[in-house]
């Protein structure tokens, strides 16, 4: 049993009495258009595959216990406000949700957390970095992905900034929930080289304003299952090293 809101309160308490160090991972992401053929919610599901995986492998841990609080799906999300069902929070939500979530859990002596984002926008990122320090504790843990140390494990199109739709986001979607791409629609897309941040640096606020009229860059189209799956296997890798840092700390 991986997911914390599946337990009943007795197994919860048993948590903290357990030799293992129970390690709570919050999936974060938004809703918001991922081109004509990713789902709104494709930050959230990656978010979501990062989290099985690492409860999956860590399993047998004899060290740790991983299980997977209910996933915060809504996020910072503006520069996809002309489109269609983009849902967006402001920043004091996100990081009063975020702060009073793990404020609650560390109240009760679940101390080991860890967020798991995969949600760029740079206002969001900024938010999850702030509730991080406003918690002010060691056994609160974010893998920052667009920090250059974590960036240069992933793929060249991640690093390249234009991946929002892209290849990148599309082959993780394609490798846990395929049925939710229209594969007949990326493999129309033309690629779309915007490096989006340094569009942002220039001024750009929107996908509009980039020039990213259907709300991708990159190239979907080379997006495969194969692809997605390589990409889970190195960022599991990385959340488990992060996991066992915060782990380590008492």
């Amino acid at each position: 049993m991986n997911r914390f809101a599946d337990l009943t309160s007795p197994q919860a308490a048993e948590l903290l009495a357990a030799d293992r160090k129970p390690v709570l991972l919050l999936p974060i992401g938004a809703v918001e258009p991922h081109g004509p053929h990713a789902p709104l919610g494709t930050d959230a599901i990656i978010s979501a595959g990062m989290c099985e995986r690492v409860a999956t492998r860590l399993a047998d841990d004899p060290e740790v216990r991983v299980l997977i609080l209910p996933a915060l799906p809504f996020g910072v999300t503006r520069f996809g406000a002309a489109f269609a069902g983009a849902v967006s929070v402001n920043e004091d939500t996100l990081h009063a949700m975020v702060v009073d979530i793990c404020t609650s859990l560390v109240s009760q002596g679940f101390r080991w957390l860890m967020l798991v984002n995969n949600h760029f926008e740079p206002e969001h990122v900024a938010t999850l970095r702030r509730a991080v320090a406003t918690l002010n504790l060691d056994t609160v843990g974010y893998l920052d992905l667009v920090r250059r140390a974590n960036a240069v494990r992933l793929t060249e199109e991640f690093q390249s900034g234009a991946c929002h739709a892209g290849q990148y986001e599309t082959s993780l979607v394609l490798a846990d929930h395929p049925e939710l791409v229209d594969t007949a629609a990326m493999r129309e897309l033309p690629p779309l080289p915007v490096n989006m941040a340094q569009a942002m640096r220039e001024g750009s606020a929107t996908f509009v304003d980039m020039g990213m009229d259907r709300a991708y860059c990159g190239t979907p189209a080379d997006a495969t299952p194969a692809e997605g799956t390589s990409t889970f296997d190195t960022l599991t890798s990385m959340l488990i090293e992060a996991v066992r840092e915060v782990a380590g700390r008492p």
